[in-house]
């Protein structure tokens, strides 16, 4: 059984003057934070992903990981099964983004300890997996 790996291009497209922007337009909802924050620990089926994000709707995570992949952030890999198995994984380019969601993590620890918030058990994974 061969899983069969869709590969999507980014689009030839006018990019921002500034860099800051230009990541900005390819992270620049919440959602797409969260997506590549749950894939900085491993491969993903959709059914996790969907769980662990709290509210988000199939349709908002669907498009989201769409326009991921065609930004080449992630790839989507389906197996021939039934029901069928679809996995998300970040490629070079996502993980290139490690550096900047660990970043958002750090300040975001720090401002939770100052204002005396406690941190989740799930953030002991993804420091680990970020740093």
């Amino acid at each position: 059984m061969t899983a069969k790996v869709r590969v999507r291009y980014m689009e030839k497209r006018e990019f921002p003057a500034c860099p800051v922007e230009t990541t900005l337009m390819l992270i620049s909802n919440r959602w797409k934070v969260l997506i590549l924050r749950d894939l900085f620990t491993g491969t993903k089926r959709f059914g996790e992903l969907k769980r662990s994000l709290d509210g988000i709707s199939q349709k908002v995570l669907t498009e989201n990981l769409k326009a991921m992949e065609a930004d080449g952030l992630l790839t989507r890999r389906a197996y021939p099964e039934v029901p069928p198995r679809v996995e998300y994984s970040l490629t070079d380019t996502g993980e290139s983004l490690k550096p900047v969601i660990a970043a958002m993590f750090d300040w975001g620890s720090d401002y939770m300890k100052k204002n005396r918030s406690p941190i989740g058990a799930l953030a002991e994974a993804l420091n680990a997996a970020l740093h």
